[in-house]
């Protein structure tokens, strides 16, 4: 579990349920036909701008924001190293049946194991992180869309409630209830988009920035062990990997 992405859920909210409960009666901000014209409007406009296998499969996508945690690069980096460091003294042939910690890396070394030439090794797994990649922007994109749609919902919302003020001046029971989805859908809007839609969006966003560097940095070490690049320049190489700050922490405990 992703503590900063729980926290932060949970903290926006909070302090948005807090401020409703501490101004009075918290079933005022309920409104069943504003939630209809947000929730379902957003819903259905998402929707359209995707497949259905992608607005469904958004939902599990999103569930990295909480659950999924990239290795840290610095941990990758000794593990190829060490793996670099057998291969060099015994042979690739060593490196089978050992525990690897990550599973693309274990895929490129069973390769290499196998005897493909380093070409085909770089393709499939090259491959592998564009596909891994689209499937992930698949999944920000319908995130993004909703924080785009849920806005607009909201302002649509309100114009329907206006609407329906204006045309009931002469009934003053009218004009209460209009009013409420005049201004609930905006509300509505604005917390589905800013407190969940676009902080997921932003989360998944950076997920994959991270996979992509991680996966990056095995396809390098898997080329460097392929090729019986010294270890000590494999690990330099694959150093860059690091912001500097963390190559310096590095040098030092190295």
């Amino acid at each position: 579990m992703d503590l900063a992405t729980l926290l932060g859920m949970i903290g926006a909210s909070g302090v948005i349920i807090g401020a409703i409960a501490l101004g009075g009666d918290i079933t005022l901000f309920i409104n069943v036909p504003s939630l209809l014209i947000v929730i379902g409007g957003t819903a259905f406009a998402v929707m359209f701008r995707a497949t259905m296998s992608q607005f469904i499969g958004s939902f599990k996508v999103a569930m990295g924001a909480f659950f999924s945690k990239n290795v840290a690069p610095q941990t990758l980096i000794e593990e190829a190293v060490e793996l670099a460091n057998v291969a060099r003294k015994e042979g690739i042939l060593a490196l089978e049946g050992r525990e690897i910690s990550h599973p693309f890396l274990e895929t490129g070394i069973s390769m290499c194991i196998d005897g493909h030439p380093p070409e085909v090794v770089q393709k499939v797994l090259s491959k592998d992180i564009n596909l891994t990649i689209q499937r992930q922007e698949a999944g920000y994109s319908v995130f993004k869309a909703t924080g785009d749609v849920a806005p607009a919902m909201g302002m649509i919302g309100t114009l329907i409630g206006l609407v329906q003020m204006l045309a009931n001046m002469d009934d003053p029971k009218a004009i209460g209830p209009a009013m409420a989805v005049a201004l609930l859908t905006t509300l509505y809007g604005a917390v589905i988009a800013n407190a969940f839609a676009i902080p997921i969006a932003e989360k998944l966003k950076l997920r994959s920035i991270e996979e992509k560097l991680n996966k990056s940095l095995i396809l390098e070490s898997i080329s460097g062990i392929q090729e019986g690049v010294n270890p000590r320049v494999l690990e330099q190489m694959l150093m860059t990997y690091l912001p500097e700050n963390q190559r310096q922490s590095a040098s030092k405990d190295g």
